[in-house]
C-alpha cells in the first residue's frame, strides 16, 4: 500500500479530481484514478471524494494505491514473434487473431498468458492484474508491432511517452474505395457509440480528441492501400476515422460492410512502424515489420482485380 499527497494550486481551480491526479502521475490512467475514487481511496482535505469533484485550488489531495493483487493468470507457451528484447522491454509482432489480455470470452491463450511464460513471472504489474506489462494494445484482428514493459520504471516511462504522444505509430491498411486526395488527415473526436456499446463513434456526445493522418500508397480496383499515422491513441481509432470518411478498413465487419470479405479473417490493418525512446537510456529506437502473409495475399488479389 502506497500513500501519496498532492497539492492543488490556484491554476487547478475547476479541474476534475480524476484529471488532476492522472496528469500529476502519468503512470495512472484516468480510468484507474476513477476506480480509486469509487473504492474510497482518494481524499480531498481529509474527506473521501467522488471522481467528478472539481477542485477550487489550494486543497490537499491524498490517495492510497492498494498493494497489487496476486496474479492469477496461467502462463502459457504460446508462440511469440519477438523483434527486440532487453532487461526493460520487449518489442514484438502480434499476430492477427491474438487477443492482448484476458477478457470475457477470452480467458486464456492471450498475449499476456504468453508473456507470463516467456518472462517467467518478471512482468511489470503496474498495468493491472490482468494486464501486466501492457502499456498499449492492438485489436484482436489487427496485427503488428507492440511494446511491453518488463519493469515498473519502463512501464512509467513508456506510458508517459504514449500519453505525451511522442511514440511514433505508423500502420498500413487496405480500405474500401480510395480517398481522392493522395494525402489527408482526419481530425474528429471519438467516443462510445450512443446506441451500440461495442462500437466507437465520431458523433458521440462524450468524446475525446483524435487525429489520424493518411497517405495513399497504391490505388487498386475498388480498394486503396494506405499508410496511416496514428497521432492519438483512441479505441478503434483508425477503423472509426476511415469509416467516417467513407473508406472503412477492408474486412472490418464492425465499421464496414457486414458481409465482410471471405479471404480476410478480419480487418486488413497492420501496425508496421513503432518508434520510441528507450525507457532507461533515452535513446530513440525505431522498428519496422514486414507486412504479414494475409495482408500480402490480399494485396496481390486486389491488384489482379
Amino acid at each position: 500500500m502506497e500513500k501519496t499527497v498532492l497539492y492543488a494550486l490556484p491554476q487547478h481551480a475547476g479541474q476534475r479530481i480524476d484529471l488532476f491526479i492522472s496528469r500529476a502521475l502519468t503512470e495512472l490512467t484516468r480510468n484507474a484514478v476513477q476506480k480509486l475514487c469509487a473504492d474510497g481511496c482518494v481524499q480531498v482535505d481529509g474527506k473521501v471524494c467522488e471522481k467528478n469533484l472539481r477542485l477550487r485550488g489550494g486543497e490537499e489531495v491524498t490517495f492510497i494505491l492498494p498493494a497489487p493483487k496476486a496474479l492469477d493468470l496461467p502462463a502459457q507457451a504460446c508462440p511469440l514473434d519477438i523483434v527486440f528484447e532487453d532487461a526493460s522491454m520487449i518489442i514484438l509482432n502480434k499476430s492477427q487473431g491474438m487477443v492482448v489480455h484476458p477478457a470475457p470470452g477470452h480467458p486464456d491463450g492471450t498475449l499476456v498468458n504468453a508473456l507470463l511464460h516467456h518472462c517467467a513471472g518478471q512482468l511489470s504489474g503496474i498495468g493491472g492484474v490482468e494486464r501486466p506489462g501492457i502499456v498499449h494494445r492492438l485489436d484482436k484482428m489487427t496485427s503488428g508491432l507492440m511494446v511491453v514493459a518488463k519493469t515498473e520504471q519502463a512501464h512509467r516511462s513508456l506510458s508517459a511517452q504514449i500519453k505525451d504522444r511522442t511514440v511514433k505509430k505508423i500502420y498500413h491498411g487496405v480500405v474500401y474505395g480510395c480517398p481522392k486526395e493522395d494525402e489527408g488527415r482526419v481530425d474528429a473526436s471519438i467516443g462510445r457509440h450512443p446506441t451500440d456499446r461495442k462500437k466507437m463513434s465520431v458523433t458521440a456526445k462524450v468524446s475525446r480528441e483524435a487525429a489520424t493522418g493518411y497517405r495513399v500508397l497504391e490505388r487498386c480496383r475498388g480498394f486503396g492501400s494506405l499508410e496511416l499515422l496514428l497521432e492519438t491513441g483512441r479505441t478503434h481509432q483508425i477503423r472509426v476515422h476511415m469509416a467516417s470518411i467513407g473508406h472503412p478498413i477492408a474486412g472490418d465487419i464492425l465499421y464496414g460492410p457486414k458481409k465482410g470479405i471471405p479471404s480476410l479473417a478480419g480487418q486488413c490493418l497492420h501496425a508496421k512502424t513503432l518508434g520510441l525512446h528507450h525507457p532507461v537510456t533515452g535513446q530513440y529506437l525505431e522498428f519496422d515489420s514486414e507486412l504479414p502473409e494475409y495482408f500480402v495475399k490480399f494485396l496481390d488479389k486486389i491488384r489482379k482485380g
